[in-house]
């Protein structure tokens, strides 16, 4: 078969692997389109054969997905090549295969921003402000993070080997790590000094938020059974800069702290309509919600969640308004399709899709400011309350 042949015969099984991912039916309907097919095979056909410079026919093909999914004009619809796949699952499902470490990188070297709790990295001493030198004996000086983070990352109980410069001894270490599973963090919990206010922080949503969570507050004393006999008398949750993440995750959050009834209803273009509930079960303390332009999807179905059922009081700037929710699938060669295929509306059913979620006061971060005005206010609104 020529290489031509073969061309053509991927480009029309990507386009009818999507339309059957995308709608279900659409196959035949795409398959009738005989001139809007045949014109892209045509055109994929003679630039194969008549190009000027020799073509590779995998990157036609995912030229033409990409095209595909881009003429949606949908920005959270998008065609993920198979390294983009393997990033969005691993953040999905909030572990991987590494040392545990947060890296950035300044005009030449790599640096430690900070080991996570419990991981290789942060049992061998690795430290924050670490410079990294090399990574299995190559050199980082102009490596990106992403290469840098592939290098470290990989199969559990592999080893990896970095060459660190320590800045308070001034002295190059060798640290020879064993890759293990890294659950990265997304809640934070502690007491504010001097109250019985908890302050937690979520910084996205992951199949691992909901435990986290559950585990945080254990640790800071509150019993979801047995609230009032908890040494904690108010939560301030911040959802601040939280991007989103999974729906389930979202929804088993909200559930800690909604009363019983609807959390959010998910609406797709069938005319079919989920709705996921909240049970009996849940947080009666006084509660805040953090929000601000930044937080998104997932976070606005909590936060909207908290505000429509009156579970709680927002306080910041209206949030991001990313109203839809979106599918995942996998295609061929690992790579995979990230397709909006809902939207969803709040217990109220308002549909905050770029509109935002007002809070229910209204409290301004200046971009300048020392201090966190936005918690303070939170904080002095939480006492008001406790008094």
């Amino acid at each position: 078969m020529s290489e031509r042949r073969r061309v053509l015969i991927g480009v029309v099984g990507v386009l009818l692997v999507l339309a059957v991912l995308a709608g279900g039916f659409a196959t035949g309907a795409l398959i009738s389109d005989y001139n809007n097919l045949g014109t892209l095979a045509r055109v994929i056909s003679l630039v194969d054969e008549y190009y000027l410079e020799k073509t590779n026919t995998a990157d036609m093909v995912n030229g033409a997905v990409k095209g595909i999914v881009d003429s949606l004009g949908d920005p959270y619809s998008v065609y993920m090549p198979p390294k983009m796949n393997k990033e969005l699952r691993e953040q999905v499902q909030g572990s991987f295969g590494g040392i545990g470490i947060y890296i950035e990188r300044n005009q030449e070297h790599l640096f430690v921003v900070k080991p996570i709790k419990d991981t290789p990295a942060y049992k061998a001493g690795v430290k924050a402000g670490d410079v990294i030198f090399k990574i299995n004996g190559k050199e980082t000086r102009g490596m990106s993070t992403d290469t840098a983070k592939d290098l470290m990352r990989g199969p559990v109980g592999t080893e990896v080997k970095l060459t660190l410069y320590r800045l308070t001894d001034k002295k190059l270490h060798d640290v020879k790590l064993s890759r293990e599973i890294i659950k990265v963090p997304t809640v934070e919990g502690k007491i504010l000094p001097g109250t019985k206010i908890a302050y937690i922080y979520l910084g996205e949503f992951s199949a691992n938020t909901a435990v986290e969570l559950e585990k945080t507050l254990r640790e800071l004393g509150i019993s979801i059974k047995n609230p009032e006999e908890s040494p904690v008398k108010g939560i301030i949750l911040d959802l601040r800069e939280n991007p989103g993440g999974e729906l389930n995750a979202a929804v088993n959050v909200a559930d800690l702290f909604v009363p019983e009834g609807p959390i959010v209803f998910i609406e797709y273009r069938s005319d079919k309509e989920e709705i996921y509930k909240a049970d009996n079960k849940f947080l009666k303390l006084p509660l805040l919600v953090l929000v601000d332009g930044n937080s998104a999807s997932a976070s606005e179905i909590v936060a909207g969640a908290i505000k429509d059922t009156k579970a709680g009081t927002l306080v910041g700037t209206k949030t991001f308004g990313k109203g839809v929710v979106q599918s995942l699938y996998e295609l061929q060669n690992n790579a995979g399709l990230k397709l909006t295929t809902g939207k969803y509306l709040t217990p109220l059913k308002h549909d905050i899709n770029k509109k935002g979620i007002e809070p229910d006061i209204k409290v301004e971060q200046p971009e300048n400011a020392k201090t966190d005005v936005q918690l303070e206010k939170a904080t002095e609104i939480m006492k008001e309350k406790l008094k």
